[in-house]
């Protein structure tokens, strides 16, 4: 069987560079999302990388052409940590975009409660917010993604069940590496997405990237495990991580 991947690599000349070429492709997929079905859904990540995402789509040079009202946030991973945690990925979004921007309707996960019920609500809303009957996967618009230098996207680990599961959409994991519990979307939720938009920058990204861009190794990093089935996948990455 053959199996065709809609991959798009960008080397951007630096991080402002790569902030910019993905805030470009953000509104570009939103004004289209719009037109099309009334909506633009969203799901977000936390990290160094995105900040920069998060400041520039605030910035005069693209806010005002966003219809904020329009667009539902979702996210794609959270730490077990209350909402005004330094560590939490809600709380980078509300700080950088959310709250500089006159949108209006997010739905975070709930990392300050037990992690198992976390998922389990989380999963309630998707299933609620996108009317799934049983088995249906929600179809997101726009999923941005980092990755590790272990190469972890969302929070999907080597080494751990979580990117084994398909009979959910939202999974909790003990991560013994961080001593930490993660809630996250699960592969099926990240592979029915319109377009998944990984955000590389950094030279001690070079060598996990290279991998990860081998299309001819073994399938053996999470990163590489997001191939969307019925979307685009892009990977957006600075002359740092690209070079080494």
């Amino acid at each position: 069987m053959t199996k065709t991947i809609d991959l798009t690599l960008t080397v951007t000349e630096s991080p402002r560079a790569l902030a910019d070429h993905a805030a470009q492709l953000f509104v570009e997929q939103c004004l289209e999302a719009v037109d099309k079905r009334g909506e633009y859904n969203v799901a977000l990540s936390g990290g160094h990388t995105p900040k920069l995402f998060f400041e520039t789509l605030a910035s005069a040079k693209y806010n005002a052409s966003i219809p904020w009202e329009k667009v539902n946030f979702y996210w794609v991973d959270e730490r077990s940590v209350g909402p005004d945690d330094e560590q939490s990925n809600y709380r980078l979004a509300k700080e950088e975009l959310l709250h500089k921007v006159s949108a209006t309707h997010f739905y975070r996960m709930k990392g300050e409660i037990n992690s198992q019920t976390a998922a389990d609500e989380y999963e309630s809303l998707l299933r609620k917010h996108f009317t799934l009957g049983e088995g249906q996967v929600p179809r997101l618009d726009f999923v941005l993604l980092g990755m590790g230098p272990d190469g972890h996207t969302a929070s999907l680990f080597p080494g751990y069940d979580g990117i084994e599961i398909t009979n959910r959409l939202v999974t909790d994991q003990y991560i013994r590496e961080m001593e930490a519990w993660r809630i996250t979307l699960t592969l099926p939720v990240l592979n029915n997405a319109r377009a998944c938009v990984f955000l590389i920058q950094g030279k001690e990204k070079h060598d996990v990237l290279a991998k990860a861009l081998n299309l001819l190794s073994d399938r053996t990093l999470p990163a590489q495990r997001v191939q969307p089935h019925n979307g685009k996948l892009y990977w957006i990455v600075d002359q740092d991580a690209y070079e080494g």
